[in-house]
C-alpha cells in the first residue's frame, strides 16, 4: 500500500495523477487539514507534523510514503530520511515531491530562466534553487513566495476574482523576467494552473507538476522491487483528514474529479 500525505487538499493534485498513472495499487491519502497551511510555520513544527503523519501511515501498513507537500518536503524530508527512518523504521522509504520537479527543470537544456512560486517556508529554504543548480549551474532561478494562495484554495475560492487578482499580483514580478518556465512549488497551486498559464503567457512553460511526479514514482517503483508493492485486482483507495469530513469531501471531489466514498476523520 502507498501512503500519500499533505498538509491539506493540495496533495490531491499529485494523487490524481497517481491514480491515473498507477491505478493498480492500494492507496491511503492523509490530509492534515487541521494544521493547514504549513507554509508559515517554523521548521521544527513542520517536522513534528510530518513525523506524526508518517507514524500514522506506517501504522496502517503502508510500504511507501509520498510527502505530497512541498513545504514538508523542503523542511522535514531530509531529516526524516537521515535521522528518523533509520532509528524507527529501518529499510522503509519516504519520498518527497521536490526532486522530480527540480530534475525536470535542471535537465531541460532549453531552459535558461526558471521561476519558482511556493509557500514562504519552501522559498526561504532555497531547496529548489539548490537542487536545480546541482544539475545546471547556468540556469537563473527566480523565486516568489505566495502565502495567501493555500488558504484561498482550501476555502474553494479557485474561481473567484479575488483569488485570480492575488495570483496575478504574485506572478507579475516573475512575468517581467521573461521566464522560460515556471514551477508551481506547492501542490495546492496546480488547482490554479489554467489561470497561471494565462497570466504567464504562451512563451513560458508551466508544467503539470502532478504528471511529472507520477511518472517519477512509476520509474522509482520499477527500480525498487524490494518494496514489494503488488498490484491489486480491486485496488482500495481510502481518505483520511484531521479536520471536517464534509469540507474535505466537497472540495476533494471537485479537485480530484471523482467521488470520494471512503473517508474518515483521525487525530494525529
Amino acid at each position: 500500500m502507498i501512503g500519500v500525505f499533505d498538509s491539506g487538499l493540495g496533495g490531491l493534485s499529485v494523487f490524481k495523477h497517481f491514480l491515473k498513472t498507477l491505478p493498480q495499487y492500494n492507496y491511503i491519502y492523509l490530509g492534515d487539514n487541521a494544521h493547514v497551511p504549513y507554509g508559515g510555520k517554523s521548521k521544527d513544527v513542520i517536522y513534528e507534523y510530518t513525523k506524526e503523519a508518517i507514524d500514522w501511515l506506517f501504522a496502517q501498513g503502508t510500504n511507501l510514503i509520498i510527502i505530497a507537500c512541498n513545504t514538508a518536503s523542503a523542511e522535514a524530508l531530509r531529516r526524516i530520511q537521515q535521522e528518523y527512518l533509520p532509528k524507527k523504521y529501518p529499510g522503509q522509504k519516504v519520498l518527497g515531491v521536490i526532486r522530480p520537479l527540480a530534475e525536470a527543470a535542471g535537465q531541460n537544456k532549453k531552459l535558461h530562466k526558471v521561476g519558482i512560486i511556493g509557500t514562504r517556508a519552501t522559498i526561504d529554504s532555497n531547496v529548489y534553487q539548490t537542487e536545480i543548480k546541482k544539475l545546471n549551474k547556468k540556469i537563473k532561478v527566480y523565486q516568489i513566495s505566495a502565502p495567501l494562495l493555500v488558504p484561498l484554495i482550501e476555502e474553494g475560492w479557485t474561481h473567484k476574482p479575488e483569488a485570480k487578482n492575488i495570483l496575478k499580483s504574485y506572478l507579475q514580478p516573475l512575468k517581467v523576467k521573461n521566464l522560460d518556465a515556471l514551477i508551481l512549488g506547492c501542490t495546492h497551486y496546480p488547482f490554479l494552473l489554467t489561470e497561471t498559464k494565462k497570466i504567464m503567457g504562451k512563451h513560458c512553460l508551466v508544467p503539470n507538476t502532478g504528471d511529472i511526479i507520477a511518472r517519477s514514482l512509476k520509474n522509482y517503483l520499477t527500480r525498487h522491487p524490494e518494496l514489494k508493492l503488488k498490484p491489486s485486482a480491486r485496488p482500495i483507495v481510502k481518505f483520511y483528514t484531521t479536520d471536517d469530513i464534509k469540507q474535505f469531501k466537497k472540495l476533494g471531489e471537485k479537485f480530484l474529479g471523482r467521488p470520494i466514498t471512503r473517508i474518515e476523520k483521525i487525530k494525529l
